[in-house]
């Protein structure tokens, strides 16, 4: 039986990710599980799967939650409460879903303990790739992709020689507003924004995707997880998200991999990998039903936020920290009515344009780089 902790357990990944493992009673047990305050999501599926250590964001939550258990756990709060869910000694995969910057430290400390990583949380790798993979490595730690497109190239890639491959092939649904122009974006709403076409997502990843930084950032996950160049990767629209990712090689073959838009394939691939089990519930792939796949261009010109994340992570070094945090406060003025839709690209861009490169940072300029960001695109002035 493996033994799972997973940090960011009540987000979409989190709470699907806790659906294999119920499906799945004699392959998986939850040891330990963190989540920020969403209480009323945490506490059926902790009654329910009993993990003995869970860590809250802070202490009011913590005595609330202790009212609701019909157990009795050990509950943490704060920082280390997370890390120690992520390090815990019982467990042998650690799923990272936590939103946000937050996911780092706990995803190292996690490295540091030896723990098999799923990986779902991109600003990991996005702020601190150069970090992660050398700890990865020095620790003989896997890191097994949990986003769909990622875990699509893991797979296609599996008893391939590296220098075989030319090219990267990442997929785009385009997001919710993919058939809109430039202009008719200018007025867009926050419930438009929220209502993606093909996956259920939480809002500040349904945004991203909207703006096309989602796959930015898997632009920049995918140099380091597969250790190819920028100029390596492409991005193609797909409408129907059907296939996943793809992989193109030197002799012109192009390998796939192909599911429906259900996260908990990718999911229960990493908490399985090598082996591949039988999975419960959802709808399986039928191309006769499909009928056809469309593909289109993903054009800077259409996507900006997608040139940035292309120029910010070519630059390296503090740069794609700048990026992830000042689009994370961005879209939070944009869930909150502060700035509109197109302000979001416009507040990146500024952030970026405005940070001095620090090659090589540590964590702690890392982390001081995203404090910044933050609080340069906070204080920035649009007019809504």
């Amino acid at each position: 039986m493996k033994k799972v902790s997973i940090i960011g357990g009540t987000g979409s990944i989190g709470t699907q990710t806790l659906d294999v493992i119920a499906a799945n009673p004699e392959q998986f047990q939850l040891v330990s599980f963190a989540f920020g305050k969403n209480i009323d999501v945490a506490v059926p599926w902790l009654n329910r799967l009993r993990p003995m250590l869970v860590s809250v964001m802070d202490e009011v939550t913590r005595r609330q939650l202790q009212k609701l258990l019909d157990y009795r756990p050990t509950i943490l709060t704060g920082d280390q409460g997370l890390i120690d869910v992520a390090t815990m000694e019982e467990a042998d995969i650690v799923i990272t879903a936590v939103v946000g910057a937050v996911g780092l430290r706990p995803t190292l400390a996690a490295i540091e303990a030896g723990k098999t990583i799923g990986l779902a949380n991109k600003e990991t790798l996005v702020t601190a790739g150069h970090l992660v993979m050398k700890k990865a490595r020095e620790k003989g730690v896997a890191i097994l992709p949990v986003d769909s497109e990622h875990a699509a190239i893991f797979q296609c890639l599996n008893g391939e020689r590296r220098e075989d491959v030319r090219q990267i092939i990442l997929t785009a649904s385009g997001g919710s507003f993919r058939d809109m122009t430039r202009d008719q974006l200018a007025d867009v709403t926050v419930e438009q924004a929220l209502n993606h076409p093909n996956w259920s997502m939480g809002a500040k990843i349904t945004i991203d995707s909207a703006t096309m930084m989602n796959k930015g950032f898997e632009v920049i996950e995918a140099h380091w997880l597969f250790d190819v160049a920028y100029e390596e990767i492409d991005v193609v629209i797909h409408r129907e998200s059907i296939i996943h990712s793809m992989v193109e090689f030197n002799d012109g073959a192009v390998m796939a991999q192909l599911g429906m838009p259900d996260m908990r394939e990718p999911i229960q691939y990493a908490l399985t990998y090598p082996s591949r089990l039988e999975i419960k519930g959802g709808e399986r792939l039928n191309l006769k039903e499909i009928g056809r796949l469309n593909f289109a261009e993903a054009s800077f010109e259409r996507y900006p936020l997608l040139r940035l994340a292309f120029e910010a992570g070519s630059a390296g070094g503090s740069m794609p920290s700048v990026l992830n945090a000042a689009n994370e406060q961005a879209v939070a003025r944009f869930l909150k009515g502060e700035i509109s839709f197109l302000e979001i690209e416009v507040s990146v861009e500024a952030a970026l344009q405005a940070h001095e490169l620090i090659n090589d940072p540590s964590l702690d300029q890392i982390l001081e780089a995203d404090r910044w960001a933050r609080a340069f695109v906070a204080s920035l002035s649009l007019a809504n």
